[in-house]
C-alpha cells in the first residue's frame, strides 16, 4: 500500500487507467487501483530479442499489433528484416495467448488520451518495463507513469527516457533480487490474475446491482444520488458488517474521482466502514464558478445527500460521518450544524472551517481538524476555527506537509487519522 499512498498523493489526473505486468506486477497494481479506484488491466509486451543475443532487445510488441522498434539496435547488431519478422511473429503469437488467458473475451482497455500507470514488483534490467511504457505510448496514452516498490538505481534512472514519470520507493545499491525486498514473494499464477481482474472490475459491472434487490451490506458501486431537484452520480461502498458510513465533501475543482479521496476510502474500507463519494454539483452548475464556492448551497445538498444516504438499506442504522477537503470541509460542518444533524463525526483535511463562519459553534459532531505543518495560511485559519467550535475536537498537524499532502507518508497519516477519529466515536455511537 506504500505504493499506491505515493500515488494517490501525486495524482491530479483523474482519467487514470492503472496496468499491471503479469504476473508479478498485477498484486501490486491491482492494490493501487483500488486505492485510487482506477480500472485496471494488464499489459502483455514482448520483448523482441536479437536472434544470436536475445538478452538485447531490438524492440517489443504488444497487443493491437503495436510494434515499437529501435532502429539503433537492429543496425547496431545488423538484424536482418527476415530475421526481424520471425522474431515478430513468435512474440506476437505469445502476446495474444496470455492476452486471451488473462483477459478472456474481455478488450483491452482503451489508452488513448489517458494517465496510465504501469505497475511491476520490481525492476532489475527493466527490459519489459521498458517495453511496457513504449507499447502504452504508442496504444495513444497521453502520459506513462512507471511505478515500482523497488528497483536497481542506475535502472531506475534509465527508465525514464521511456516514461513520463518514474516512482520507486526503494532503489538499494545492491538490489540482489526482487524477492529479497519482499516478507512473501510467492509466485503470482495465472489464475490469481485472472481473479484480481474480475475483483476490480466486479463494482463498475454491477453497477447498482440491476434486475436484483441488493444484500443488505453488498458493495454498491456506481449510484445516482437523489439530492431534492438533481440527481447526482456517486460511488457508494458498503463492506460486510460495516460499523459506519463517511460521506466525502470535496473541495473546489475536485470531484468523486479524486485520487486522493479515494485512497483515504480504500483505507477506511479495510477498517470495515462504508464510503460514499459523490458529486456535489451537476455537470451544468460546475460551469459557474461561484456555485463551487457557495458554501451554503453546497451544504444544503450535502444534507439532502445524507437524507437519501438514510433511504438506503444498506446504510440503515449506521452511524454518518463527514470528510471533507478545501472547502468541502467548510460545507462538511455546516452541514453538521443543522438542527437534527444525525453527523456523528467529522474529519477536516486541509480545510477551510472559517468559511463555515458563525456556524462553528453549533457543530455538535466530534470534529478533527488535519492541515499541513508547512501549509502555514490554512493552519492559521484551522487554529482560529477550532477556538469557535464547542464540540469535541482536536488539530493534528502533519510536519512538512503541504496543502495537498503530497509528501511521502503524508497522505498515509493522514488516512490513518482518519480512520482511528471514525472508527472510535462511531463504536462509541453504537454502544
Amino acid at each position: 500500500m506504500r505504493l499506491a499512498e505515493r500515488l494517490a498523493g501525486r495524482m491530479t489526473d483523474e482519467n487514470v487507467v492503472v496496468l499491471g505486468l503479469p504476473r508479478g506486477g498485477v498484486p501490486v497494481a491491482f492494490e493501487v487501483a483500488q486505492a485510487l479506484g482506477a480500472p485496471l488491466d494488464v499489459i502483455v509486451v514482448r520483448k523482441l530479442g536479437v536472434p544470436f543475443q536475445p538478452e538485447l532487445g531490438f524492440g517489443a510488441v504488444g497487443e493491437g499489433g503495436i510494434r515499437v522498434i529501435n532502429p539503433n539496435v537492429v543496425r547496431m547488431a545488423n538484424v536482418t528484416q527476415a530475421e526481424m519478422a520471425t522474431v515478430e511473429e513468435r512474440e506476437q503469437v505469445e502476446v495474444l495467448r496470455r492476452a486471451r488467458r488473462f483477459r478472456g473475451d474481455r478488450a483491452p482497455i482503451d489508452l488513448a488520451g489517458r494517465t496510465v500507470i504501469v505497475v511491476d514488483d520490481g525492476i532489475a534490467t527493466g527490459g519489459t518495463a521498458r517495453a511496457a511504457c513504449q507499447v502504452a505510448h504508442a496504444r495513444g496514452a497521453a502520459r506513462v507513469i512507471l511505478a515500482v516498490p523497488v528497483g536497481a538505481p542506475d535502472t531506475i534512472a534509465s527508465l525514464r527516457e521511456d516514461a513520463d514519470e518514474v516512482i520507486c520507493l526503494e532503489t538499494p545499491a545492491d538490489l540482489f533480487a526482487i524477492g529479497v525486498w519482499y516478507a512473501d514473494f510467492t509466485q503470482t499464477t495465472d489464475e490469481q490474475v485472472v481473479e484480481l481482474l474480475r475483483r476490480n472490475a466486479a463494482p463498475a459491472a454491477e453497477g447498482m446491482v440491476r434486475g436484483k434487490e441488493a444484500d443488505p451490506r453488498e458493495a454498491v458501486g456506481e449510484v445516482m444520488v437523489e439530492a431534492g431537484p438533481v440527481r447526482l452520480p456517486g460511488r457508494f461502498v458498503i463492506p460486510e458488517e460495516a460499523e459506519g458510513v463517511v460521506v466525502f465533501v470535496h473541495g473546489s475543482g475536485s470531484s468523486r474521482h479524486s485520487p486522493r479521496n479515494r485512497y483515504v476510502a480504500s483505507v477506511l474500507h479495510r477498517a470495515g466502514l462504508g464510503t460514499l463519494l459523490f458529486d456535489l454539483l451537476t455537470a451544468e452548475e460546475e460551469y459557474d464558478r461561484g456555485n463551487v464556492f457557495d458554501i451554503e448551497l453546497l451544504a444544503g445538498r450535502l444534507v439532502q445527500v445524507t437524507n437519501w444516504l438514510a433511504d438506503q438499506p444498506q446504510a440503515a442504522g449506521l452511524p454518518v460521518g463527514y470528510f471533507g477537503a478545501s472547502t468541502g470541509a467548510a460545507a462538511a460542518l455546516w452541514a453538521a450544524a443543522e438542527p437534527g444533524s444525525r453527523v456523528t463525526a467529522v474529519v477536516s483535511r486541509g480545510g477551510r472551517p472559517d468559511l463555515a463562519g458563525p456556524r462553528l459553534s453549533a457543530v455538535r459532531a466530534a470534529t478533527l481538524l488535519i492541515v499541513g505543518g508547512r501549509d502555514e495560511l490554512v493552519l492559521d485559519l484551522n487554529l482560529a476555527a477550532q477556538e469557535r467550535l464547542r464540540c469535541e475536537n482536536s488539530l493534528e498537524v502533519v510536519s512538512d506537509a503541504t496543502h495537498l499532502f503530497e509528501e511521502p507518508g503524508a497522505l498515509e497519516t493522514v488516512a490513518d487519522l482518519a480512520r482511528d477519529w471514525f472508527t472510535e466515536h462511531f463504536r462509541t455511537c453504537v454502544s
